[in-house]
């Protein structure tokens, strides 16, 4: 356990940080301890790191899911498991037309990054040489929108390959703590994250790695899952909230409340004021009412859909950007979007599977 630090108020807090002083564990635990009286300090004072850094800019990224489902590591989190009964859509390989028109359709809405994911522990080089091809042929269309790439643990020379082939980034998460790592996954170990995460950083691409909150960590657990991100150099923290689908061992783990979410934010940002903070899956279904005041700590979010389930209709999430004073980054003003289902947004704790978008014949949810 980490002996509570003493400071006045979480403003002073935000101005030590301001000031160049680097958040300590003591400190970090206080605002995941702080009370629910306090919480709009503890907002408030992030929320100051937040703007010096990023003014009233919101980063909008978009996920095409290139293969679902089919994936032979264990996560226990995760519905494209081996041996997981979640309903979900699965198939292989997008073809990469098709992956294409999946991104541009969020490039259309506002975003200014695609992530091209693959389920699966790693690429192979086929692999690597058929995401390189998309990534081609999504430049030439979209020469300014930033790629990045998630396809699971890299080998020698592939985040290099990537590189060259346009990729901008890497996501690949930590999830959680090295001492609860083994928890929630026996495949693969934390370090091969890690070492991926570096391999990636080294090859130059900028680094993207984050968090699963709801898990069952603790509070130690996720400060030294978010210290670890930081002495990494992460450049983009996405915390996700647990999502517990049905016909996975986390089915019905229920563990966090919107406001525990709020200050799981905060401490991300006091710990790395100057990191691109994503409110990422699950936030609908956690942050809920809360998710408009998670703008003022985060500064980017997943448009539309996430992997295997849905998320909120993406003009929701455009409006939620406008209606608390923030601007899309990179955009006067974001395309008309056109029709949305009004059954698309999913309500408190319902979980929808994703029935859209890539893998589909419908249009997706951007």
């Amino acid at each position: 356990m980490f002996n509570k630090t003493v400071f006045n108020n979480f403003s002073e807090l935000a101005n030590r940080q301001l000031t160049g002083a680097e958040l300590t564990r003591a400190e970090a635990l206080s605002i995941l301890e702080s009370t629910d009286e306090e919480l709009l300090d503890v907002v408030s004072a992030a929320a100051r790191l937040r703007r010096a850094h990023f003014a009233n800019t919101v980063k909008v990224n978009y996920l095409v899911n290139l293969k679902s489902g089919l994936c032979p590591e264990d996560c226990t989190y995760c519905s494209q498991r081996l041996g997981s009964a979640a309903q979900i859509l699965k198939y292989t390989w997008l073809k990469p037309a098709d992956a294409v028109a999946q991104a541009a359709t969020g490039i259309r809405a506002g975003a200014s990054r695609v992530c091209l994911v693959a389920s699966g522990k790693g690429p192979t080089d086929r692999d690597v040489d058929r995401v390189a091809g998309m990534v081609s042929e999504l430049k030439g269309e979209h020469p300014d929108v930033e790629v990045c790439a998630c396809l699971g643990i890299l080998k020698e020379n592939q985040a290099e390959r990537l590189k060259v082939s346009g990729v901008d980034a890497y996501n690949h998460n930590l999830n959680t703590s090295e001492s609860m790592y083994a928890d929630i996954c026996s495949t693969h170990t934390f370090t091969q994250r890690v070492e991926t995460v570096e391999r990636a950083k080294g090859a130059g691409l900028s680094p993207c790695s984050g968090v699963i909150v709801g898990m069952g960590e603790s509070n130690e657990d996720l400060i030294d899952a978010v210290f670890t991100l930081r002495a990494l150099g992460s450049e983009s923290i996405p915390v996700n909230f647990l999502m517990p689908f049905d016909g996975t061992p986390l089915e019905g783990t229920w563990l966090l409340t919107p406001s525990q979410c709020m200050r799981i934010l905060a401490m991300v940002r006091f710990a790395c004021p100057s990191t691109e903070l994503r409110m990422a899956g699950g936030r609908e279904m956690h942050l809920r009412t809360l998710q408009p005041l998670a703008l003022h700590v985060a500064n980017s979010l997943f448009l539309g859909d996430y992997l295997t389930s849905e998320g909120q209709a993406g003009q929701a999430d455009l409006d939620m950007i406008a209606d608390n004073g923030f601007t899309v980054l990179g955009q006067k003003a974001c395309a008309d979007l056109g029709e949305k289902d009004d059954d698309a947004t999913p309500s408190g704790s319902h979980l929808t599977i994703r029935r859209r978008g890539a893998g589909t014949e419908i249009s997706p949810n951007a």
